[in-house]
């Protein structure tokens, strides 16, 4: 990616920047940040909100930090923070020297949730968690206050203190803030700032036994790190208030604003970490990293790359209202980008023998044959043609229809890059009645590219050599759920898709592709986009099918 130049269209949180570089609220600064929650690998609502923050800062020349939001050990490891740094940098962006971790500030987030104490807006209080949910009220009646809410502000001292020297069993007492229990806004309602919980955290160990909540320790890290625009999704609008609220019960000027955007919903898939969670530990799926999850690893192991999915973030747009997206315009992006930088190359994935009669039996010839017609710079290969070679099953049928205009008895096809060839006799299993191999004629005349070649076939079908062919399992991936939205039913996991991979062992593949290395992408002719996996190893070559090559988003665009 050019990090010179933003990707970013026109959008309504440029409309608010630009509005305060013209006022100088920030002094000409633009500073956001990405904070993601290690509790899961990222997905691809992730990579909307990555390359917003770090698009903004691109854009106005500004600053974009990393920033790990580590306030719940319980359910965090460093496995999701190393991948989460890896997604990052694999979308091409770079947080130079500003990483960091909401525990970087447990010390000061204490010392301010101490001055909260101080100046008598935050107090200790001993309900436990569905006390405090009873006591909350509703959204059409008011709260009630917490018989603890008017302890003195020494006795809040102190037991603050004694929370956090770890006299009190976790559960039995919390530090909330004192703003108003008759509030419109539930989030306003006193709500819990530290809890107790007796967890070890992956980077302070033992040190703690309290732990902020994530609607007091986010602003107070914005503001320390001098974030400018403080940009989520939608679902923390309502939380804004306490946003604002923490920041001026402490002071600080300039405050950070909060910005919020329209979350991703994509179609035939789940965006929530919870439910990905559900899959991974259930073994719906193979891992964090299967090619059928939304994940960002789960995009990059299937063949995705950093620029398509750059583009469809792009082609999204930034807006205030939520929204399906077709995930076919997902899988647009990626036919876009492959389709030129992709070579195309012949693989058999359901072989059926052929022989060539009138084909020498000693004879190879090596044909030249263009990588991609599209671009040149791919350059070409040689491919061998011998007397014996493979098709693809559902390119021969016996007694086609009017319309098929593939091999048949009696009919002509052109090979690829080769010569025309007549099927002439067909070979059945004797028990089961199932073909097994085919024998044909070639014309010598008719070789592609051949002076003089005139002859025109309506079929052309890609092949392999069967004496050169390397042998290779193919993946085909489907989409992990049958539903459109999966998540309107209870239980999501009903929707999920039986067929979403099947996996083909006996396939063969042109020679060229020996080299093959994992993450090496490819347009297989007439199949699809394919991607070596990192399970290749040893001499055992496996594709996983990116998408094929139908494009239904495009065939709505032109429409």
């Amino acid at each position: 990616m050019d990090t010179e130049k933003s990707i970013l269209s026109s959008n309504f949180i440029q409309t608010i920047i630009n509005e305060d570089l013209k006022t100088g609220k920030y002094n000409g600064r633009v500073h956001t940040r990405f904070p993601p929650e290690p509790n899961g690998y990222l997905h691809i609502g992730h990579a909307k909100s990555i390359c917003l923050n770090f698009g903004l800062a691109l854009e106005y020349g500004g600053l974009c930090n990393l920033r790990f939001d580590d306030t719940n050990p319980s359910k965090e490891d460093v496995e999701y923070v190393e991948s989460i740094k890896e997604d990052v940098r694999w979308l091409g962006f770079d947080w130079g020297d500003r990483m960091y971790y909401a525990s970087d500030y447990f010390d000061q987030l204490y010392e301010y949730a101490v001055q909260l104490i101080k100046a008598g807006l935050a107090y200790v209080c001993d309900l436990s968690a569905d006390e405090i949910r009873e006591y909350r009220g509703t959204l059409t009646q008011p709260g009630k206050e917490s018989p603890y809410r008017n302890r003195s502000v020494e006795e809040n001292l102190d037991l603050f203190e004694r929370m956090k020297a770890g006299e009190f069993p976790e559960g039995s007492r919390v530090l909330r803030a004192k703003i108003d229990m008759a509030s419109p806004n539930l989030n306003l309602r006193d709500p819990v700032l530290y809890r107790i919980q007796r967890t070890s955290h992956h980077r302070t160990g033992d040190k703690w036994c309290i732990y902020p909540m994530y609607d007091y320790a986010h602003p107070i890290s914005d503001a320390i790190e001098g974030i400018t625009h403080s940009i989520c999704t939608c679902e923390f609008e309502d939380h804004r208030p306490l946003y604002d609220w923490v920041l001026a019960a402490l002071n600080f000027n300039p405050r950070p604003q909060q910005i919020e955007f329209a979350r991703l919903n994509l179609s035939y898939t789940v965006m929530s970490k919870r439910k990905l969670r559900e899959l991974v530990e259930q073994g719906y799926v193979n891992g964090w990293d299967d090619p059928r999850m939304p994940t960002i690893s789960g995009l990059r192991r299937r063949g995705y790359t950093p620029e398509s999915i750059r583009n469809f973030c792009e082609r999204i747009g930034v807006a205030k209202a939520n929204s399906m997206v077709d995930i076919a315009m997902l899988e647009h992006c990626i036919r876009e980008d492959l389709n030129f930088k992709a070579p195309r190359v012949m693989t058999v994935l359901r072989p059926l023998k052929v022989v060539i009669d009138n084909y020498p039996e000693d004879q190879v010839e090596w044909l030249d044959a263009e990588y991609n017609s599209e671009n040149p710079e791919l350059g070409s290969r040689r491919v061998p043609f011998s007397r014996v070679v493979y098709i693809e099953r559902e390119d021969f049928m016996e007694d086609p229809p009017k319309k098929f205009f593939r091999l048949a008895p009696g009919r002509e096809v052109r090979l690829k890059h080769a010569y025309i060839i007549k099927c002439e006799r067909v070979v059945k299993d004797e028990k089961t009645g199932e073909i097994i191999e085919l024998h044909c004629t070639y014309d010598p005349a008719t070789r592609s590219g051949m002076s003089g070649d005139v002859r025109k076939v309506k079929g052309t079908l890609h092949w392999v050599s069967a004496s050169h062919a390397v042998p290779v399992e193919v993946r085909l991936y489907d989409r992990l759920f049958l539903k459109e939205n999966p998540e309107e039913d209870a239980d999501f996991k009903a929707n999920i898709n039986p067929r979403s991979l099947e996996k083909l062992t006996s396939c063969w593949a042109e020679p060229s592709l020996a080299e093959a290395v994992p993450g090496n992408r490819y347009q297989f002719l007439r199949q699809g986009y394919f991607c070596v996996d990192p399970d290749s190893a040893g001499g055992k070559l496996v594709f996983n099918r990116i998408v094929p090559l139908k494009d239904s988003w495009a065939k709505i665009q032109k429409g």
